[in-house]
C-alpha cells in the first residue's frame, strides 16, 4: 500500500513511460501526415469521438469502483484478522492458566498462521497483473510479492512443519491443528467444555476469514468488465488526435506557417495528455482488482502480520519484540 500522501513521479513514470512513448509517437505521426502530407481526409468528427468518451469514462468509473470495493472488503477481512488474533491471545491467557508451553505453542501457531495465509494470498494465480519491466523490477527488489515462510522454525515444532511440508493448504491445517491441542487440553483437565468452546469458536471465526480472503483471491474481477474497459479505452484513445484534427483544423489553417510548429505541439500536448489520464483512470482499476498480490495498492499484509506478532508476543509478556515494518520506497507491503 503507498503511504506518501503524493505519488511521486519516480512511481508514476514507472508505470506510464511506454505508454506516453507510444502517445507522443502516435500523436506526432497522425499531425505529421496531415499538415505535412496534406492527408486532409483523415480528420474525423470530434462529437461522436466525444460521446465515446463519455461512455468509456463511466464504464472506467464503475470498474474502478467495483474494484475499489474488493481492495475494501481485504482490508476490512484483515482488520477483522487483527482483532481476532488479540482476541484469541486474551482467550488462551485467560483459559488455559496453568501451562505456559501451551499457551505460548497456541499463540506462536497463530502467528504461524496469518504469515502462511500471508503467504498463500501471495501466489500469483493465471489472472493475476502483469506490469512493465521497469514496475516488475520494483517489486522483484523489494522481494515481498511471493515471499518464502521464514521464521516458521522459531513458532513451530519441527514434526509439525514436517508434516506442514506436505500439505496443499498450510493455513488449514494449521486452525486444524489449534483445535486438536484443544483437545488434548480438554482431556488432561487444563481447560474446560466451555472454555473449550469459546476458543473453538474463535477458530470457526479464522476460517471464515480465511475462506472470505480466499474468495477474493481465487475469484477474478469480471472478465467481461476487465477486458472490456480496457478496449474501449484504447478505442477512444487511438480515435482521440484524428478527432483533434477537426477541433483545431480552422485555427490551423488560419495561423501563418511560422506559427505551425507550435500549434502542431499544442495538439499532440493535448492528445497526450488526454490519452494518459484515460489509461491512467483504467490502470487505476486494473491495479485494485486483485489486493492481495503485494503491489503498490494491495493490502499491507505483511505490516499486518507483523502488528499481530509485536501485539501477541508483547501480551506473553515477551521483551524481545520485532520491529514493524518499514516502507520502502514508500510502499508498505
Amino acid at each position: 500500500m503507498y503511504i506518501k500522501r503524493n505519488i511521486s513521479w519516480h512511481i508514476i513514470l514507472r508505470y506510464a513511460w511506454k505508454n506516453l512513448i507510444f502517445f507522443i509517437l502516435y500523436a506526432g505521426i497522425i499531425f505529421y501526415l496531415y499538415t505535412t502530407l496534406d492527408w486532409t481526409h483523415i480528420d474525423i468528427p470530434f462529437q461522436p469521438l466525444s460521446v465515446i468518451g463519455i461512455a468509456v469514462a463511466f464504464y472506467i468509473g464503475f470498474k474502478n469502483s467495483q474494484s475499489y470495493d474488493r481492495f475494501w472488503e481485504g482490508r476490512k477481512i484483515w482488520g477483522g484478522i487483527v482483532n481476532y488474533s488479540r482476541t484469541w491471545a486474551n482467550n488462551v491467557l485467560s483459559f488455559v492458566e496453568n501451562d505456559r508451553n501451551a499457551q505460548i505453542t497456541l499463540i506462536y501457531r497463530h502467528i504461524a498462521w496469518v504469515n502462511a495465509l500471508r503467504i498463500q494470498l501471495r501466489q500469483p494465480n493465471s489472472f493475476s497483473i502483469k506490469e512493465n519491466r521497469a514496475v516488475e523490477m520494483l517489486f522483484d527488489k523489494h522481494g515481498e510479492r511471493n515471499p518464502a515462510c521464514d521464521g516458521m522454525d522459531l513458532l513451530l515444532s519441527q514434526d509439525e512443519i514436517a508434516d506442514l511440508e506436505n500439505r496443499k493448504n498450510v493455513a488449514t491445517h494449521l486452525v486444524k491443528n489449534q483445535g486438536q491441542q484443544l483437545k488434548q487440553l480438554l482431556k488432561a483437565g487444563k481447560i474446560t467444555e466451555f472454555d473449550k468452546q469459546v476458543l473453538h469458536n474463535n477458530l470457526e471465526e479464522m476460517y471464515n476469514l480465511q475462506g472470505m480472503c480466499e474468495r477474493i483471491k481465487n475469484t477474478p474481477f469480471p472478465r467481461q468488465y476487465a477486458y472490456f474497459s480496457t478496449v474501449f479505452t484504447w478505442i477512444f484513445i487511438l480515435l482521440l488526435p484524428f478527432g483533434l484534427l477537426n477541433v483545431f483544423e480552422t485555427q490551423l489553417q488560419s495561423l501563418n506557417q511560422s506559427y505551425n510548429w507550435w500549434y502542431l505541439g499544442l495538439m499532440v500536448f493535448f492528445s497526450v495528455l488526454i490519452s494518459w489520464i484515460f489509461t491512467t483512470m483504467e490502470k487505476i482499476g486494473s491495479n485494485s482488482e486483485d489486493p492481495f498480490e503485494g503491489r503498490i495498492n494491495d493490502v499491507p499484509m505483511t505490516a499486518l502480520c507483523r502488528t499481530i506478532e509485536i501485539d501477541l508476543r508483547d501480551m506473553l509478556d515477551e521483551t524481545n519484540l520485532p520491529e514493524k515494518v518499514q516502507p520502502q520506497h514508500n510502499i508498505l507491503y
